[in-house]
């Protein structure tokens, strides 16, 4: 091989690797979610979307390749003073999108950077107007306005942010003490007041069972008595309903006196008791129909001073050196009238009739009175008074 023809193979060689260089440059393959900026001799020429497009080879030039997806960046944590003069760190994490990338290439030389000392800056402006607490509890009013200002501040850079988070605020350690104490506080307060509201209910429930069970008591109470006066009021009744169809007797009424007294004495609470004035006409009634003669009845009127010659002669009598039995009768009947006159009297001040059997308490009021005892006769004058038989 002479030499002409080794020169003529290494010119081959050079065009045919100038060709495939040229066809390298001259296509290009844009993947999906990337933009390529395209300048010629200089100046931007295009932006190349996804796909396979076809450039001037040593003309036209890619300048940058632009992400279209939406970023995250966090940023590290940023020393800021608080309106009453705390330092507190806070570490912030921004969501952005490349929305135009020529403004991004052309407008800023580095957007990342510019995104960062944007938000340094307008986070310290926000804060150094509240105070910690505010700081700490107004996120949301933080998120809002640093959004707002770097979507203000970037929209002309072609970028769209998206959300601003604080991801931490740590106050200084001392102050952390502080707040730790303070919480403890409060929750041991907010149980002190919840044990008083549980002891406040459990004394109020608890009253108010004591309440309706007195209230049932009572109508329990009220309840018994109601029957147990029902049943005494039926109970004697009964009692008088049979007395009156029995059709009693004034003997049966005055062995009903006597039978009644011991009672009335045997209380130990009794220091004085009084006697019916309606007693000696009781008494009478029951001498007359224990002590009749010859089986004579004993509503029948006592015999005579001629009649008891006859029945009972004088030689027959014993002599007795106390009254008799007609004049012992005579004075009791005087002293019960004249009781029943002075309790009638009385009963008319006061207005209410006076009734002899109710004080008694052995009939009730409005059953008929008892009839009385007949008169007696006269007391029977003395043997030298008699006339000469």
């Amino acid at each position: 091989m002479n030499v002409g023809e080794t020169i003529g193979l290494v010119v081959l060689a050079l065009i045919a690797l100038f060709v495939i260089i040229a066809l390298v440059r001259a296509v290009r393959i844009v993947r999906q979610a990337e933009a390529y900026v395209v300048e010629r001799l200089g100046r931007y020429s295009r932006t190349l979307d996804a796909g396979l497009h076809l450039l001037v080879p040593f003309v036209d030039r890619v300048r940058a390749r632009v992400d279209l997806r939406e970023q995250v960046v966090s940023f590290p944590p940023q020393p800021v003073i608080t309106s009453d003069n705390l330092v507190v760190s806070i570490d912030t994490v921004i969501y952005f999108q490349v929305t135009e990338p020529k403004a991004a290439v052309y407008e800023i030389a580095n957007y990342y950077n510019g995104i960062e000392q944007l938000t340094v800056t307008t986070l310290r402006n926000v804060i150094g107007t509240m105070d910690l607490e505010q700081t700490l509890t107004s996120r949301d009013q933080i998120n809002g306005q640093l959004r707002g200002v770097l979507d203000e501040a970037t929209g002309k850079w072609g970028i769209r942010v998206n959300r601003v988070e604080l991801k931490a605020i740590d106050p200084p350690p001392s102050i952390q003490s502080s707040m730790e104490q303070q919480m403890r506080a409060e929750r041991d307060r907010r149980a002190t007041i919840l044990t008083a509201e549980g002891v406040k209910q459990s004394k109020i429930l608890t009253a108010e069972g004591e309440k309706q069970a007195a209230v049932l008591r009572a109508e329990g109470d009220a309840q018994s008595a109601v029957l147990r006066a029902e049943g005494d009021a039926r109970a004697i009744l009964q009692v008088f309903d049979a007395i009156h169809r029995g059709d009693a007797d004034p003997k049966l009424l005055a062995y009903q006196y006597l039978q009644t007294l011991p009672k009335i004495a045997e209380s130990p609470s009794s220091t004085m008791w009084f006697l019916p004035a309606e007693l000696s006409g009781a008494l009478g009634q029951l001498a007359r129909g224990f002590a009749g003669s010859g089986g004579a009845s004993p509503a029948e009127p006592a015999a005579g001073p001629a009649e008891r010659s006859v029945a009972y002669p004088t030689g027959n009598l014993p002599p007795v050196s106390l009254p008799t039995a007609a004049e012992a009768l005579a004075e009791a009947r005087r002293q019960s009238e004249a009781a029943t006159a002075d309790a009638t009297d009385a009963g008319t001040r006061s207005g209410v009739p006076f009734n002899p059997d109710v004080e008694a308490g052995l009939r009730p009021s409005g059953a008929p009175p008892v009839p009385p005892a007949p008169a007696m006769p006269p007391a029977a004058p003395p043997e030298e008074d008699r006339p000469a038989e």
